[in-house]
């Protein structure tokens, strides 16, 4: 039978003004970052594609073709083995590709998988849990953002192609479907992060789904943490609540203290945005009495190496700002930006914007400008991450606090000048 053209990828390298040699390079060079080898393509295998002679690429090429265009394979015009025709999906189709996805964890599409089948093991799973601390480093270091969410999806999508094309024990299927629910659980926090909310709300559905299937409750409770934020930036403040109760009913919270203390800690933040302050107040126990319990040298995953003793009492500063509580908020913001580690940059300009607004809310002005002033990004430098967000809050509540102050003149006119 006679080839077609890849319609769809000839369109969009011509968008691009792209030739072949040079997304091979960009193919090479993703892979390399999704698997730690790089890749071995050329210009005349993107002809082939474009050709159609290649209908259906690697799951690393195509994971990597995903990640550098924003596309699904299928969307580039790739038809997955055993099908003469697809159509190219347009945007729109959407909700119907989110069932077909649905479909395929649950195991109806796995009739598509070729006859030669490759052996994942424990092998597989323990190289991909490296990708993930990878990337819990750089998040946990300098926040999240498109790049972090971008890499997460890649490894999620990766991940899933091993579950559905792979042959593995119960065992590590379990594990697949585990890590491809914290893949993307990492890439809706870094989209959470940088405030792209919807994309978030995205990720969140089919993280929700995976950690479901894999029936691992320290996946579940690290989706349901991230929801409960997630909820918390669109002002869902019921949903944010739903969602940290969701995450008290893991196992992990019922098996490990440390895993207790942060449920709690997050219900805590949720709860003044229903008014219920007394009852935010039982959870900042409830959350400081079972970090007390835990065991500081049980084996957790890296997803938990930032809930220090510093990070409770960071949660706990911003509950008591949700609060009202200003004096008590910068008292334990204080604390925590004491115990932070010093590579944890991020979150450390994060708290320190808190405590500039605890400083605020207590009528003094000109420290609470110092303070802020301290996380704003130097000349030429992006950040990433909720600091810009909250800069630009602090901003407007500076303004409304103290419009006449000189040290808000001073504040607007440095950040006016940025």
């Amino acid at each position: 039978m006679a080839s077609t053209s890849n319609a769809a990828l000839i369109a969009w390298m011509s968008k691009q003004e792209i030739s072949s040699n040079a997304l091979a390079d960009k193919v090479n060079r993703a892979i390399q970052d999704l698997t730690g080898k790089p890749g071995a393509l050329d210009g005349s295998a993107v002809r082939d594609w474009k050709a159609g002679r290649v209908r259906w690429p690697k799951s690393a090429t195509r994971a990597a073709l995903e990640s550098i265009t924003g596309l699904t394979a299928t969307d580039l015009g790739f038809v997955p083995r055993g099908k003469a025709s697809a159509p190219v999906p347009r945007p729109s189709e959407e909700s119907v590709l989110r069932r077909k996805f649905f479909s395929a964890t649950t195991g109806t599409a796995l009739a598509a998988i070729p006859s030669t089948r490759l052996t994942v093991d424990a092998s597989d799973v323990q190289r991909l849990r490296g990708r993930l601390t990878d990337l819990w480093l750089l998040d946990d270091q300098n926040g999240g953002g498109p790049e972090l969410e971008t890499m997460a999806v890649t490894l999620s999508a990766h991940t899933m192609e091993l579950q559905r094309n792979g042959s593995a024990t119960t065992r590590i299927r379990s594990r697949l479907f585990a890590l491809a629910a914290t893949f993307t659980a990492t890439a809706m926090w870094a989209a959470t992060d940088s405030r792209r909310l919807a994309k978030a709300q995205q990720h969140m559905e089919k993280a929700i789904t995976l950690a479901g299937l894999s029936g691992d409750g320290q996946a579940q409770h690290q989706i349901w943490r991230y929801a409960s934020t997630l909820a918390g930036q669109q002002g869902r403040w019921a949903d944010a609540v739903a969602a940290s109760e969701a995450a008290i009913t893991t196992s992990a919270h019922r098996r490990d203290p440390r895993y207790a203390s942060l449920s709690h800690a997050r219900l805590a933040l949720s709860l003044p945005g229903l008014g219920e302050h007394k009852r935010a107040q039982r959870a900042i126990d409830r959350a400081d009495s079972a970090f007390s319990r835990a065991d500081p040298n049980a084996h957790r995953p890296a997803s938990m190496d930032f809930y220090t003793r510093g990070e409770l009492d960071g949660l706990i500063g911003i509950t008591h700002l949700r609060l009202g509580n200003p004096i008590e908020a910068e008292f334990y913001l204080h604390r925590c930006l004491s115990a932070l580690r010093a590579d944890q940059l991020r979150n450390r300009a994060y708290y320190t914007v808190h405590v500039a607004f605890a400083q605020l809310a207590q009528a003094d002005i000109e420290q609470a400008c110092s303070t802020a002033a301290t996380v704003i990004p130097p000349p030429g430098y992006m950040a990433t991450g909720r600091i810009p967000y909250l800069l630009e809050t602090f901003t407007r509540n500076l303004n409304n606090r103290a419009p006449d102050a000189k040290a808000t003149s001073d504040w607007n006119e440095r950040t006016r000048i940025r």
